[in-house]
């Protein structure tokens, strides 16, 4: 007889186990699904890992630069390869056992397996075809197996995965993935990144922190290219500045594969071919969903571009199928899946007052040297909304803290819409933005108003003083520019 749940959870990313957690606050009976580790790809292969590496990264460029704060270090900085990837995944591993630990707390149920729904209201979980990429943890008493599980309400939190291009297929030595570059054996002389998206970007600063010549080819006219058209800019002659090659307007149209290194065959704006040949190549050209092998099609549940369409609450067309995450689409941001974890499992418990995630408002973060953070609208999508609009800057190297640290190479800027004040956009770069960036995401979330942000009090000294320098400039009135 199949055992019977409040809600089902498929997944146990960071979107997945918050939801089970919510679930169970609010007295459902609840169970989670997960067929390698706990946490997901976020916490495992993606979000705090890369983050790790890129602290290990931070402290050697300041190693080498400890000159620059009256300090002396001798002998050369090097970096012990195998101890940076040994510290990455220990830090993975502490945050694993604390979902464990998490779902044992809250009494939810996980399933050890892989779900597939037979019917609405029921999975099947057989045993996990996909092999670990690392030996699991120890399984909490509260977990369970292979079966059959009913529930009202089943969530999809299955993820993405590394988006592959037909003939630049990542084989594990050559073309990597971000699962591959996570855990290097010993660093590449040098680097080709396929794509300067968040992943990309990312590992390209970490590498060439660490040594290697980098290269990155990128198919829009901008580097990182969902971000301002400024801060892009900036970012660009940034990346250039530390070594780094970018080459905009290209793709890479073919590889040709040594006994270790490879060769990108690089069509340039003008059509020209570049060849370019690197010990290592990462492909990061984005992600797709896991909708397969769910029982989706069966079901009639409806797909989209390889993401499960759903309304403003995670409700699919099939009643009692829901879906959050990145495996309903974009943003794929770890932060987005779990806000939209909650707001589906509130409105399944009819939880007064909640509302459907305004998108506008979530923040964007990237981990590279300088950081990038954004929230809202563009300069040019503002623009293109029909906002008549009111733009602020501030430099960082107009900060006392931030010439203190030794990290004056940044702005902030602000966009206003003129005639109601209402903030329309956020967009920073410069050291610990990543930090800085909630500010405005509550001022948004609360309407603000640069009436209501000027008065508001900031510490000194602060890189958050740039904030408010930032909407000060946007009606001419900064004070220390």
């Amino acid at each position: 007889m199949a055992e019977n749940y409040d809600v089902i959870i498929i997944g146990s990313g960071p979107g997945g186990y918050v939801t089970a957690v919510r679930s169970a606050q609010l007295g459902f009976k609840t169970a989670i699904v997960e067929r390698e580790h706990l946490g997901g790809i976020c916490l495992n292969w993606g979000c705090i890992p890369t983050k790790a590496l890129l602290r290990s990264a931070e402290i050697k460029h300041y190693a080498e630069h400890a000159k620059n704060y009256g300090l002396k270090i001798d002998g050369t900085v090097s970096a012990d390869v195998k101890a940076v990837v040994e510290r990455s995944r220990g830090v993975s591993a502490r945050l694993n056992g604390g979902v464990g630990f998490l779902m044992k707390k809250n009494k939810v149920d996980v399933i050890w397996g892989e779900a597939k729904l037979s019917k609405p209201g029921e999975i099947v979980v057989t045993k996990t075809a996909k092999k670990p990429m690392e030996p699991q943890h120890p399984a909490p008493k509260n977990t369970k197996g292979e079966g059959t599980y009913t529930a009202k309400h089943i969530i999809l939190a299955t993820g993405a995965r590394p988006r592959v291009l037909p003939g630049i297929e990542p084989d594990g030595k050559l073309i990597w993935t971000y699962f591959e570059a996570m855990v290097p054996q010993e660093m590449p002389k040098s680097l080709l990144v396929m794509g300067s998206g968040a992943i990309g970007i990312e590992f390209a600063s970490f590498y060439r922190t660490m040594g290697a010549e980098v290269t990155v080819v990128e198919l829009l006219p901008a580097v990182m290219p969902v971000e301002d058209a400024e801060v892009s800019a900036f970012a660009k002659k940034q990346f250039e500045k530390q070594g780094m090659k970018i080459l905009l307007d290209a793709k890479v149209a073919k590889v040709e594969k040594g006994a270790n290194s490879v060769t990108a065959h690089v069509e340039l704006k003008d059509g020209k071919i570049e060849k370019i040949t690197a010990d290592r190549m990462i492909s990061a050209v984005g992600v797709q969903g896991n909708i397969e092998n769910l029982g989706l099609e069966q079901l009639g549940v409806k797909t989209d571009r390889g993401c499960v369409v759903v309304d403003g609450y995670g409700r699919t067309n099939v009643p009692g199928i829901y879906a959050i995450g990145d495996v309903a689409g974009p943003p794929m941001l770890a932060h987005k899946a779990e806000h939209e974890g909650v707001v589906c499992v509130e409105k399944i418990a009819n939880v007064p007052g909640v509302h459907a995630m305004d998108k506008l408002k979530i923040p964007g973060c990237t981990y590279c040297h300088p950081q990038v953070a954004s929230v809202g609208l563009t300069e040019a999508k503002a623009k293109e909304a029909g906002h008549d609009i009111r733009v602020g800057r501030f430099q960082f190297g107009a900060n006392g803290k931030a010439i203190a640290l030794g990290e004056d190479q940044g702005f902030i800027k602000t966009i206003f819409d003129k005639k109601t004040g209402q903030l329309l956009g956020a967009h920073m770069i410069g050291a610990e933005v990543t930090e800085l960036i909630q500010g405005f995401v509550v001022a948004m979330n609360l309407e603000t108003t640069e009436e209501e942000l000027m008065h508001t009090i900031f510490p000194h000294p602060t890189l958050s003083e740039m904030m408010k320098e930032s909407v000060l400039d946007a009606y001419g009135r900064a004070l220390n520019a």
